[in-house]
């Protein structure tokens, strides 16, 4: 029998820092080295992991290296995104480490999805013309051999809820001049986010029509609770296509079997909300043993004179789920 642990974690702009700055990498790791023991996971999807130079090499992922040492993951293979000249990005890489064999990995941005296009409505100057609203980050799919049988991994992070910005509408970096802009900043977000949502749940398809019966976990940050529309996108519940004709296609969130009470991922503004999710194929739930959610010393980074320095771990919490095979 095969056990399987898979965890998703959202390290928060993990890099190094300056040597007068705090929080240190080291002081990070010190934190969250802990947390990747705990895991005990053989595959991990991780979010926003930015890239260090050194000596002239193409940047690499020198720093989240540092913090696997000493873990089972020490040795894992890994799998990231890239840019055009195959170094990892300066910020937010996605990363797959698995104990397990990689045997194959893409990423996708606006390939599965034509960039919509937009003209700004409160741009000062105004838009003459539809521009073209671009995702920000690609997704990461990756195949792994488990049990002599392809895993198909999918690590998202879609874009936040923040407003993206429109020209000429803003004081200062936090401060919007009028709330009509303000609004239409986060209708471009979304509009971003749910390209990613539709990016991820086309590729979802593309591999259930090359293989009806394949194993495919969606994992990662998706910046939206379960019963919002990125989510639901992705999921493509029955309830919402109406199409019973579907239901092998329909992707289940494992944080379902987590007590509500304990259901969260992000405390903001003194509320837990879930926005980090695994989500599987149904054929993965017979090998399904149950989740887990790390949170118990998550904190509020939104909260007054709550920033790095004080808690230099991540403002997420992980989630891992087992698996036996």
């Amino acid at each position: 029998m095969t056990t399987l642990r898979i965890a998703t974690f959202n390290l928060e702009n993990f890099d190094e820092t300056a040597p007068d700055a705090h929080p240190s990498l080291d002081e990070r790791i010190t934190l969250m080295r802990p947390q990747i023991e705990r895991l005990r996971a053989d595959i991990v999807c991780f979010q926003e992991v930015n890239g260090q130079e050194r000596d002239g090499q193409p940047r690499d992922l020198h720093a989240l290296r540092r913090l696997l040492e000493d873990t089972n993951l020490d040795a894992a293979e890994t799998a990231s995104t890239r840019t055009a000249t195959k170094e990892v990005f300066d910020e937010r890489n996605l990363v797959v480490a698995s104990v397990h064999p990689i045997s194959g990995s893409e990423q996708l941005k606006n390939d599965l999805v034509a960039k919509p296009l937009y003209r700004q409505l409160t741009a000062d100057p105004p838009d003459e013309t539809a521009e073209p609203v671009e995702i920000e980050r690609p997704i990461l799919h990756v195949e792994i051999s488990v049990d002599e049988k392809p895993l198909h991994v999918i690590n998202v992070h879609l874009k936040s809820k923040l407003p993206s910005d429109v020209a000429g509408r803003k004081i200062d970096a936090f401060t919007w001049k009028t709330a009509d802009s303000w609004a239409e900043g986060a209708f471009i977000s979304s509009m971003k986010r749910m390209s990613q949502a539709v990016e991820v749940r086309r590729l979802v398809d593309r591999i259930l029509d090359d293989d009806g019966d394949a194993r495919i976990v969606v994992a990662g940050d998706f910046n939206a609770t379960p019963d919002e529309v990125p989510v639901l996108a992705i999921r493509g519940a029955v309830e919402d296509t109406g199409n019973g004709a579907l239901t092998t296609r329909v992707l289940v969130p494992v944080e379902h079997t987590v007590p509500e009470p304990a259901r969260y991922t992000l405390y903001h503004q003194g509320k837990g909300q879930m926005l980090d999710h695994m989500l599987v194929t149904r054929n993965l739930l017979a090998h399904y043993r149950g989740s887990e959610i790390h949170n118990e010393l998550l904190h509020d980074e939104s909260a007054a004179f709550a920033d790095d320095r004080k808690y230099p771990e991540s403002d997420h919490a992980p989630v891992v789920a087992a698996f036996e095979f």
